[in-house]
């Protein structure tokens, strides 16, 4: 198991951490399920940056068999949906492709806004 707890600068930071950790990883994580895994990293990073009042913590870990990240926003506000958004609104189809792509989500209330904890099942190497 290998994991980070640095708080990376930007989205662009962040996957390169995560992309490290599965390159360290004994058993290789598949093409798609590693390229699944950077995008909920994009879209969790860049949602905190953008409508969370800036990430406030970030860790990711990766084992043989998952991936695991959670990422801290200032704000309680929970993630929408694009139907929950006002019409003409525009974004708001990032929220849905992390819950489609991810194994489990979970948001939680903290004392400074929220955490967002998202978990990935490696798939076979492709």
């Amino acid at each position: 198991m290998t994991q980070v707890a640095e708080m990376p600068a930007s989205a662009a930071e962040a996957r390169d951490h995560v992309h490290a950790l599965m390159a360290a990883c004994p058993r290789p994580f598949g093409e798609v399920a590693q390229t699944d895994a950077l995008l909920i990293i994009s879209e969790l990073v860049t949602n905190a940056q953008r409508h969370g009042g800036g990430m406030t913590g970030f860790w990711a870990r990766v084992t043989d068999d998952h991936f695991d990240v959670t990422v801290e926003d200032a704000s309680p506000a929970h993630p929408t949906l694009p139907g929950e958004r006002p019409v003409g609104s525009v974004g708001g189809y990032g929220w849905p492709l992390v819950r489609r792509l991810a194994t489990s989500v979970a948001v939680t209330p903290t004392a400074r806004g929220k955490s967002i904890h998202v978990a990935q099942r490696s798939r076979s190497a492709t």
